[in-house]
């Protein structure tokens, strides 16, 4: 089964990460079921020097699997091989309603642009992207064509993607 993705872009400081928790509140509480995934441009860890499964990487392991009885996290080891896609990530999420995709702003998946005064100051990314297809910002968008929320108004912002993606409101 393919995974429904939608996205949440913009330039750095314009809000993704808040936007995308904010949604993830939204869409569990009306059922839904969500993943996410985040887009990283440097070198991150998320896994500490000193612990058992720092070591067993350190040691050499591609994958190091750590699992309790709350929650379990695959970490792999690229060792020289490129980046994995979008799709080959998502394809490894288990089933869900809607995967949340925060970042990959060249990726063809449907996305929302996030606008934010005081953030980066980049080009919109709209006139050179046909993925997005709505932008939310915290001021005006004159001559805008796509649809415009605030960048706060999450539950339109989610009604709005409901109806895009075509999910189905649990009861």
């Amino acid at each position: 089964m393919t995974q429904k993705l939608f996205g949440i872009t913009g330039w750095k400081n314009s809000g993704k990460t808040t936007l995308t928790e904010r949604l993830v509140q939204t869409f569990t509480k009306r059922g839904y079921r969500i993943s996410t995934i985040k887009h990283a441009h440097h070198n991150f860890d998320i896994d500490h020097q000193g612990t058992d499964s720092w070591r067993h990487r350190e040691a050499g392991a591609v994958e190091v699997a750590i699992v309790s009885s709350a929650r379990y996290a695959i970490m792999h080891e690229n060792m020289g091989e490129e980046e994995p896609s979008l799709h080959e990530i998502a394809c490894k999420l288990a089933s869900c309603d809607l995967v949340l995709v925060e970042g990959y702003k060249g990726e063809s998946h449907p996305k929302i642009e996030l606008r934010r005064e005081g953030g980066h100051a980049g080009p919109p990314l709209s006139a050179s992207n046909p993925s997005i297809v709505a932008i939310a910002s915290d001021h005006p968008q004159i001559d805008e064509n796509l649809p415009v929320f605030h960048i706060d108004a999450v539950e339109e912002i989610a009604v709005f993607i409901e109806h895009l993606m075509q999910l189905c409101e649990k009861p």
